[in-house]
């Protein structure tokens, strides 16, 4: 298609037409949550999210806290249909000019992004690029580094920030557990928060290091490097495991170790040659919430979080301690989703409580 042609100059009008539109929209949602970030104290948060269904974005602001620079993250969700990729490519280059000019942000802090379902071995944690430069952000009084280039996600998941000031407040002198923990935002916060032991388990020695760096760079004892999970009963205060979820679920139930907190936000499918087992959350939330519960102290809790929409929780179908008299269940998914996330179903949340 030349620059001149008929279909050209339609695509180029309705590019900036809707490039004005999603401008717009951005502009209000700047104006309202910017000031519920300054009461709050938050630093970084969803702008957009599929807001107009013509303009299918997530848009999100990071602000450095170590230069105050504002960055733009944005991801393009999977259309529903097949379009061009140079067609693509410019309609992305007339959202990202109107988000960084009404915004007042440079272009070269703006990283755009095709978002698609999750398929095949890691997919959540699929690498685009190399090289992009980390920076830390502020959360809740700590600190925790992000990267805009390099993965489809960030290192953080910003609708999570309800969940983890949740555990920060709890953990207090708590043994804790994160169990698909990628970055470590669970387990700073726990650490920060006066956890008397954090252990950190992931497949990804890459998010196991990315851990332990928000570890240092928080003043926190990063423990003794990357562990198996056989070394992890005898480490320090604080161990990051390199180990399949389920396999580490399993040997700790025989090694007879508990905690008092336990955290579980899996991916919703994972089929790593690495792993014990293929992973489907649809398919596996039970067995893992009945064994995370096993490892729970009397009066312990767990906290289980997923993304995917058709999982169709029932407590009847974990068993174990989560039929015993006295447990209680319950769906925190309205409180732990933040105020600047449109999406209300963007994940859930169930707190388990044992007597």
């Amino acid at each position: 298609m030349s620059a001149d042609s008929p279909d050209r100059v339609t695509e180029e009008a309705k590019n900036a037409e809707q490039a004005v539109m999603f401008a717009n929209r951005l502009e209000k949602q700047w104006k309202h949550l910017r000031k519920w970030a300054r009461r709050t104290g938050v630093s970084s948060f969803r702008l957009y999210d599929r807001d107009i269904p013509e303009i299918p974005l997530a848009c999100d602001l990071y602000t450095d806290s170590s230069t105050g620079e504002a960055h733009l993250h944005i991801a393009l969700y999977e259309r529903p249909y097949e379009k061009e990729d140079a067609a693509e490519e410019r309609w992305m280059a007339s959202m990202r000019e109107a988000a960084a000019d009404i915004l007042s942000i440079p272009e070269n802090r703006v990283r755009t992004k095709l978002r698609k379902r999750q398929r095949g071995e890691d997919s959540q944690y699929e690498r685009v690029s190399k090289g992009g430069a980390r920076f830390p952000v502020d959360e809740a009084g700590v600190k925790l580094l992000v990267n805009l280039d390099d993965y489809l996600d960030t290192g953080l998941f910003l609708d999570h920030r309800p969940g983890r000031a949740l555990v920060h407040g709890q953990c207090a002198g708590k043994r804790v557990l994160n169990l698909f923990c990628y970055t470590g935002a669970f387990s700073v916060h726990a650490a920060a928060g006066g956890a008397a032991t954090v252990t950190s388990v992931d497949l990804s020695k890459t998010y196991l290091s990315w851990a332990m760096d928000n570890f240092t760079l928080n003043g926190l004892d990063p423990g003794k490097g990357i562990l198996r999970m056989e070394e992890s009963a005898a480490d320090a205060r604080h161990a990051f495991v390199h180990a399949d979820v389920k396999a580490f679920l399993a040997w700790a139930f025989r090694a007879g170790i508990k905690w008092d907190i336990v955290v579980c936000d899996p991916p919703t499918f994972s089929n790593s040659k690495r792993a014990f087992d293929t992973l489907d959350i649809n398919r596996d939330w039970p067995e893992l919430c009945r064994s995370a519960l096993a490892l729970l102290s009397p009066g312990g809790t767990l906290y289980f979080s997923t993304n995917s929409r058709s999982l169709k929780f029932d407590p009847d179908l974990v068993g174990g301690a989560a039929t015993r008299a006295g447990t209680v269940i319950e769906d925190i998914s309205e409180s732990s989703v933040p105020e600047d996330f449109r999406n209300r179903k963007i994940h859930r949340m169930w707190r388990f409580i044992l007597p």
